[in-house]
């Protein structure tokens, strides 16, 4: 019987054909993907041929089919449906893939061709994307240590393979301590808490089987508890738990691993003949060095640190008021400032919530990409890897663009957070392929599901990524949709976020789940007069999160990672109420492999470029400008990486933007 994962797939679009694939296929599928991969290879390096850009560069660019198949369904699955043999199979297959790339790169005959290629590229006609293409390439090779030789060549692959796996077990060690607790509620403990927290927590309680409500670490789940029980008692439980993932002692305690991954990275980057990890990483980013990280950080730090500070002396007061003396603590911080959110705005997040129905913010996010872009989407019923999850095909005129699918609940099978990932990426070469892009959110489930205000902007900032990924429109499937330098990629995600609060967009889609009837007006007015509040906290502990990664890795690595996380947080005067958005033990971004790492940052980084970005539409003729929605595709949405981003933002823009906009929008510049 053939395997499901190896064989052309006949079905609408080519979709994985999920039904027919059992765990059971994974391994002898990637076996086999793995040797067809290393003979396409070893044809290129080793070939007779004089080396030339279409026998070398193209070469590489023509994908492995049966490696891109199998690889496409087991990295979704593992991510967003995971189970005991999925874990396992992460942690047998990430050494494997981890020397299979290296030793791609390590390929002595290969590099040899690709510099060939290179050394004569003033010779070759290219085009502008090829040569993009070629230099990536070649510098890709080089940083993957292709110029190493002997016994630095074979410590290199060594750390690459290490690293893999301890990505694998952080991430796996972190999913199992969010899965494992919860705290069982009794009916008492539900007082004062909204009816679409009770009703999660009593679906929460139904998945885990315990016979009642609970409180889980998802955060859908968590932060409204911590904002809306008037328990400080459970309160205090439900944070620590929350803030202690990652480093419970036993054998899922992540604090080790941080500290091996970070001297193995310095260990790489010096191999490599950098200074330390943070100068190898920022190279090829839009900030190119750490000194224009810390830059950046500070001068944001220092308002939103300021404006926090200030927000915790009223908190405190009103605490006081409340009978309590002593400190506000990190557990006390969501409860007083929604207490305060409702008493200065009059917005009450329960009321709010029956508004932001799951449903009708993705058909916003929909009739936003239909306005700004003309794309359309219709319903598919195709088999997916869980029920929960649905799909639509995207056309523009009738012609097809892209499958999206949309898996958007938290499951205890599913590590936390959102991301967007295509199982499929658009490219022209060797033949024209249409992308299946994914977005796998983690909102609690309900009849009808409703959103929080922050669980609709995360829809939103998605969906934002999903339209890099559909939109794109290049030759070269390795410079498609968002393959793009780190702090660049979160400025489509970063800017879609803005059509959440058009307030023409809040009239048409948010709709109360029982009546029907469209937001109040007033209600809409404080929705987006409140857009800003309480953004000192939300700045402070991403801000903070961010200078943390940075000082890992802009310099000796530290053999105690908490010691020096707690030393750049006495250093910048964190303030005592607020923690890390992501304290190192649970740090996923930086720690379950190398894609954020040193790279935080690049929310904020981009954030630059967003504020920016939405006020060149409405300095135009509004939100829905289509001068502007056109020249945002054409420079930025369909070009993937196949020009330099700050080029790209300046054929957009005219100019490349200050943090002005930033600390304008955050509500955080000076008076």
């Amino acid at each position: 019987m053939s395997n499901p994962l190896l064989s052309r797939w006949d079905t609408p679009f080519q979709i994985a054909p999920f039904n027919s694939i059992s765990d059971d296929d994974f391994a002898p599928a990637l076996d086999q993907a793995l040797a067809a991969h290393r003979a396409q290879i070893d044809a290129i390096a080793n070939s007779a041929e004089p080396p030339g850009f279409a026998n070398v560069i193209e070469a590489l660019e023509t994908p492995c089919g049966e490696l891109e198949q199998v690889l496409g369904v087991f990295f979704t699955v593992a991510g967003a449906d995971s189970n005991p043999k999925r874990q396992e199979l992460q942690r047998e297959f990430s050494p494997k893939l981890a020397a299979h790339f290296s030793a791609i790169t390590a390929n002595k005959a290969l590099y040899e061709r690709v510099k060939a290629v290179w050394d004569q590229r003033e010779e070759l006609d290219l085009t502008a994307e090829q040569q993009r293409v070629l230099m990536l390439t070649h510098r890709g090779f080089v940083r993957g240590g292709a110029a190493l030789e002997g016994a630095a060549d074979t410590r290199m692959q060594e750390i690459k393979g290490r690293l893999a796996s301890l990505g694998t077990q952080f991430t796996q060690n972190l999913l199992a301590d969010e899965r494992d607790w919860f705290m069982e509620l009794s009916e008492d403990d539900l007082e004062g808490l909204p009816e679409f927290v009770i009703q999660a927590a009593r679906a929460a309680g139904e998945e885990k089987g315990a016979g009642g409500p609970v409180v889980t670490l998802s955060r859908s789940l968590i932060t409204p508890f911590l904002q809306f029980s008037p328990r400080r008692d459970l309160r205090e439980k439900a944070f620590n738990a929350w803030a202690a993932r990652g480093a419970n002692g036993g054998g899922t305690d992540n604090r080790a691993i941080a500290a091996e991954i970070l001297q193995l990275r310095e260990e790489r980057a010096q191999l490599l003949g950098y200074k330390n990890f943070a100068a190898y990483k920022l190279e090829t980013e839009m900030a190119k060095t750490p000194e224009a990280v810390r830059g950046l950080l500070m001068e944001v730090w220092e308002a939103a640190r300021a404006q926090a500070e200030k927000d915790a002396d009223v908190l405190t007061g009103m605490m006081q008021a409340d009978g309590i003396n002593g400190d506000l603590e990190p557990w006390d911080w969501r409860y007083y400032a929604e207490k305060r959110r409702k008493a200065e705005h009059d917005l009450d997040d329960a009321e709010l919530k029956p508004y932001l129905q799951l449903d009708r913010m993705i058909e916003a996010s929909f009739a936003c990409a239909n306005r700004l872009f003309g794309l359309e989407f219709k319903p598919l019923d195709v088999p997916l890897y869980h029920p929960d999850c649905r799909a639509w095909e995207v056309t523009r005129g009738g012609k097809h663009v892209a499958v999206f699918i949309g898996d958007y609940f938290a499951r205890s099978s599913k590590r936390s957070g959102a991301w967007c990932s295509a199982m499929r990426q658009q490219a022209k070469f060797p033949e024209a392929q249409a992308p299946v892009v994914i977005n796998v959110c983690n909102f609690a489930k309900g009849d009808p599901a409703l959103l929080s205000w922050d669980d609709a902007r995360t829809l939103f900032h998605e969906f934002g990524h999903a339209l890099h990924q559909m939109l794109s429109d290049v030759t070269y499937e390795s410079i498609s949709g968002t393959s793009v330098a780190r702090d660049f990629v979160e400025l489509p995600s970063q800017l879609y976020e803005h059509w959440l609060e058009v307030p023409e967009v809040l009239q048409e889609f948010a709709t109360h789940a029982e009546t029907g009837a469209p937001m109040p007006q007033e209600m809409l007015e404080k929705v987006l007069g409140a857009a800003n509040f309480d953004m000192g906290f939300q700045t402070v502990e991403y801000v903070a999160s961010a200078l943390v990664d940075l000082a890992f890795h802009n310099g000796p690595a530290p053999s105690d990672p908490m010691a020096k996380q707690n030393e750049v947080l006495a250093e910048i005067g964190m303030p005592h109420a607020i923690v890390m958005r992501h304290a190192t033990p649970h740090f996923a971004h930086v720690f379950s492999g190398d894609g954020y790492s040193a790279g935080y940052y690049s929310y904020m980084w981009s954030e630059v470029m967003d504020a920016d970005a939405f006020a060149a539409f409405e300095e135009a003729g509004g939100a829905f400008d289509a001068e502007r929605a056109k020249a945002l595709e054409e420079h930025i949405l369909s070009t993937g990486g196949s020009a330099d981003p700050a080029d790209l933002y300046v054929a957009f823009r005219g100019r490349l933007p200050g943090v002005d906009a930033l600390l304008k929008g955050r509500g955080l510049a000076a008076e």
